[in-house]
C-alpha cells in the first residue's frame, strides 16, 4: 500500500515537472515581452524619458509626477486626435446595418451566393497597408476613380478628398467599413443559419409579416454578435493607426485626420521623441478604452432569453 502512495506520488511530481517545462515558455514571453515593458509605461508615464539609450541608466531619468498628464490634457492636438477617433466609429453602426442585410442576402439560396461571400471577404484578409494605398488612389483629387465617376455621372468636380478637412475623416470611414463589412456579415450569416426554423414557422402561421419577424425574431437573436461586433470594433477603432498613417501622413489638415494611436506614436517616434509624455498618452487611452467597454458589458445583453 505505501508502496503505491509512493508510486502515485512519484507519477505526480514527473507529470507536474512536465506540466512546468511545458508552461514555461510562455509564461516567460509574457513576463518579458507584455508585463514588464506595460510596468515600465506606468513609470516612465512619470518621467521625462525620451531616448531608447535612458534605459540603461535608469537614474538619469527625472521623475516629473504629473507634469506629462497636465502637458497632454492642454494639448489641442490631443483632443482633436481623440475627436477624430470617436468620429471614426460613426463606422461601427453603419456597418453593422450593411453587414446585417447582406447576410439576410447571404443566407438566401441564390445563384452565385457562396462566389458574393468569398467576394465581401476578400478585403478583410487583405493586407491593410495595400487596401489604404488602393483607397488612396480612388481618393485621389486629380486622378481619382471616385473624381472621374462623378464628373462622368453627375459632371461635377469632386475635391481631394483626403486633403480637405472636412472630407478626410467621411473618406477614411468609408474605406473602414467597406474593408470590415465583409467579416461582420459572415458572423450575422452563421447567427443567421442557427436560428431555429420552428420560430420562423410559427410566426408565419400566426399571420407575421417579414418586418413583424425581423424585429421580433431575428434582430433580438442577434444581440450577441452585435454586442460582440460593437465591443471589438471599439477597441480596434481606438487603436487604429495604419490607415490615417498611410492615407494622410502628417496627420491631414489642421490634424483632422489623426488618431489617438497617431498622436501617440508621433510623440514617441517623432520629431518629439517624448516617450514618457507617449506612455502618458497611451494609458489614458487605456482608461478610456476600459471605462466603455465596462459600460457595454453593464447594459449588454444579461442572458440568453431575447425573445420577449
Amino acid at each position: 500500500m505505501e508502496k503505491t502512495v509512493v508510486n502515485k506520488k512519484k507519477k505526480w511530481n514527473d507529470e507536474a515537472r512536465a506540466g512546468l517545462l511545458f508552461a514555461m515558455p510562455p509564461v516567460i514571453g509574457f513576463v518579458l515581452f507584455t508585463a514588464i515593458p506595460v510596468l515600465f509605461s506606468v513609470f516612465a508615464s512619470f518621467t521625462d524619458w525620451s531616448s531608447m539609450t535612458n534605459l540603461t541608466d535608469l537614474s538619469s531619468l527625472e521623475f516629473l509626477g504629473i507634469d506629462n498628464y497636465k502637458e497632454l490634457f492642454s494639448d489641442s492636438q490631443f483632443w482633436r486626435a481623440l475627436w477624430n477617433t470617436f468620429f471614426y466609429m460613426i463606422g461601427i453602426p453603419l456597418g453593422i446595418i450593411w453587414a446585417l442585410g447582406l447576410a439576410i442576402s447571404f443566407n438566401k439560396p441564390l445563384p452565385g451566393i457562396k462566389a458574393f461571400r468569398v467576394i465581401y471577404y476578400i478585403p478583410v484578409v487583405s493586407s491593410i497597408v495595400a487596401v489604404s494605398l488602393l483607397w488612396r488612389w480612388v481618393y485621389n483629387g486629380d486622378y481619382g476613380l471616385l473624381n472621374q465617376f462623378l464628373k462622368w455621372a453627375l459632371g461635377v468636380q469632386g475635391p481631394n478628398w483626403l486633403e480637405k478637412e472636412h472630407t478626410v475623416k467621411p473618406a477614411i470611414t468609408a474605406m473602414c467599413v467597406w474593408r470590415g463589412v465583409g467579416s461582420t456579415a459572415l458572423l450575422y450569416l452563421g447567427g443567421l443559419q442557427n436560428i431555429p426554423k420552428s420560430l420562423y414557422e410559427a410566426a408565419y402561421l400566426d399571420g407575421a409579416g417579414r418586418w413583424t419577424i425581423f424585429r421580433h425574431i431575428t434582430w433580438p437573436l442577434m444581440r450577441p454578435i452585435t454586442f460582440f461586433v460593437v465591443i471589438t470594433g471599439i477597441i480596434g477603432g481606438s487603436q487604429m493607426i495604419v490607415e490615417p498613417q498611410i492615407m494622410a501622413p502628417l496627420g491631414g489638415e489642421n490634424y483632422s485626420a489623426a488618431t489617438i494611436v497617431f498622436y501617440i506614436w508621433q510623440k514617441a517616434f517623432g520629431s518629439a521623441d517624448a516617450k514618457g509624455f507617449a506612455c502618458a498618452a497611451a494609458w489614458v487611452l487605456a482608461l478610456i478604452i476600459f471605462i466603455v467597454t465596462a459600460i457595454q458589458f453593464k447594459f449588454g445583453p444579461e442572458s440568453d432569453n431575447y425573445l420577449e
